[in-house]
């Protein structure tokens, strides 16, 4: 016996259906269209063979009544961002993006291996495709991976992550949190501004979206 199909729900595509449509949604992912009329920032569309996640977007006006729509976009799978513009109107594929927990592993050079919760298997994603998210990873770190048919693209790191502090200039007798900054090297070799009443030695905690400093943990 044929064991049933699983379905799976990407993350931006949870809405409204009909019993049994799991199927059939999941197919018609790949291949529906969506209007600049449409776009929102964070969606996903494919373009010249490509996968864009839109970052911003401008409807532009021009004379005689035609429009322009600017798009900013990051690439997926190389993590370069640029800039399109299309005329007002104009479709593409949209493309939904999975999310699955995995736990990160190790890296070897400009490779690195995680293993999938469910499944355990290990899969590997490239320096190049993990951007500057490959800094703040460690072992055995459980986070989110995002892929599109089966094809790892990237992956989603917590909100922050505590690190130690490697290297910073000495404060002054008196400093506080609401003081000046100095730049502070962390143990995974980011330097972030830190409050001058921080020292070598201390664990601070860090938002690894914006590689910005949060608080001191110890």
């Amino acid at each position: 016996m044929t064991p049933a199909a699983r379905c799976v729900v990407p993350r931006h595509a949870i809405e409204m259906r009909l019993p049994g449509e799991c199927s059939e949604r999941t197919e018609r992912t790949a291949t529906e269209m969506i209007s600049t009329g449409d776009l929102k920032k964070g969606i996903s569309i494919e373009l010249e063979g490509q996968l864009f996640q839109i970052v911003d977007w401008q409807h532009i006006k021009m004379g005689r009544g035609g429009a322009i729509v600017r798009m900013k976009l990051r690439n997926l799978r190389t993590g370069a961002n640029g800039e399109r513009t299309v005329d007002a109107g104009e479709k593409f594929p949209r493309a939904f993006l999975d999310h699955r927990p995995v736990q990160y592993s190790y890296n070897d050079g400009d490779t690195y291996y995680f293993m999938d919760n469910e499944t355990f298997e290990t899969f590997q994603i490239s320096a190049e495709q993990l951007g500057d998210a490959r800094h703040y990873l460690q072992d055995g770190m459980q986070l989110e991976v995002i892929s599109y048919k089966d094809e790892s693209l990237s992956v989603e790191l917590p909100t922050t992550v505590d690190l130690e502090v490697t290297y910073t200039e000495p404060g002054f007798k008196g400093d506080t949190a609401t003081g000046g900054t100095k730049p502070a090297t962390l143990e995974n070799g980011v330097t972030v501004q830190v409050p001058l009443f921080v020292t070598i030695g201390d664990k601070i905690r860090v938002k690894t979206e914006s590689g910005t400093y949060v608080e001191r943990v110890n």
